[in-house]
């Protein structure tokens, strides 16, 4: 499998924290064009249907990968948030729109020459860490855009980044990628993940690319595997699920899953 795509063929980040009984707020993805395609997962839009009458709080759960977003009433502050070991809570008020864009895991280091770990389990202001995109979005996104609108001149700006980026597909790393996204339990790192270097080395790597360890990051990946198998609560009594992603026993399954989502498995099915 070609590195640039490895990402891309074999992983599909999820956020289910606003679902079909949320009629009041609006969670909407669009995919980037073509020429974007290995590198950014989405573009999105979160966003009230009509004011809520109370404040909002919106749960992020660990994927692996690293967002910038920005308030559409005020794009002059935009902000970049980096690979988080566990969920995250956004406190926002009653009417809020935002849109974002999501890298794949490896990616925005790759274009913008910036260590993921820089970042990691943060939010930074993106007139920090990228001042040219920040500036770009301030100037060209505007609050009468609608998704559609707004993702055509963000496509145009990170295709730019592309042509003129020379990308360091390291396959050491992208081989370990591979392995953990291929497999369908987390992987005891020391034994499985031979890519020839040391364990040493390759955590460098993940640092820099990912953002954390390539131990932790399996784990976020096999969880995001949990979400993608869209278990119900009945199924997660009768189906040893826990078995079937690597861990030993219920507690630790239960543990780590309430780490990454915010709540336990029963309440994330209900």
């Amino acid at each position: 499998m070609d590195k640039l795509t490895i990402i891309k063929n074999l992983y599909r980040p999820l956020q289910p924290t606003i679902g079909p009984s949320d009629d009041d707020v609006s969670y909407r993805e669009i995919k980037p064009k073509q020429a974007l395609s290995d590198m950014v997962y989405c573009f999105w839009q979160l966003r009230t249907i009509r004011p809520l009458g109370q404040q909002f709080t919106y749960r992020v759960v660990a994927d692996g990968c690293i967002d910038i977003f920005f308030d559409m009433a005020e794009t002059g502050k935009s902000f970049i948030m980096g690979f988080c070991q566990k969920y995250t809570e956004f406190p926002l008020a009653d009417t809020f729109n935002y849109v974002g864009i999501r890298f794949y895991p490896t990616m925005f280091p790759q274009l913008f020459h910036i260590s993921a770990k820089k970042l990691s389990n943060n939010a930074f202001e993106l007139d920090q860490i990228v001042p040219e995109l920040a500036k770009f979005i301030k100037n060209k996104i505007t609050a009468d855009m609608e998704l559609p609108q707004i993702v055509v001149p963000l496509n145009a700006y990170l295709a730019e980044v592309v042509s003129n980026t020379e990308l360091h597909m390291d396959h050491r790393l992208y081989g370990a990628l591979h392995l953990i996204l291929q497999n369908q339990e987390i992987l005891k790192i020391e034994r499985d993940l031979d890519t020839g270097i040391s364990p040493r080395q390759l955590r460098r790597l993940f640092d820099y690319y990912i953002g954390t360890s390539p131990k932790t990051f399996s784990k976020v990946i096999q969880f995001q595997n949990v979400l993608r198998a869209q278990l119900t609560v009945q199924n997660l009594r009768t189906n040893k699920v826990f078995y079937d992603s690597g861990y030993s026993d219920q507690a630790h399954f239960i543990r780590d899953f309430k780490n990454f989502y915010g709540v336990t498995p029963t309440t994330a099915f209900k």
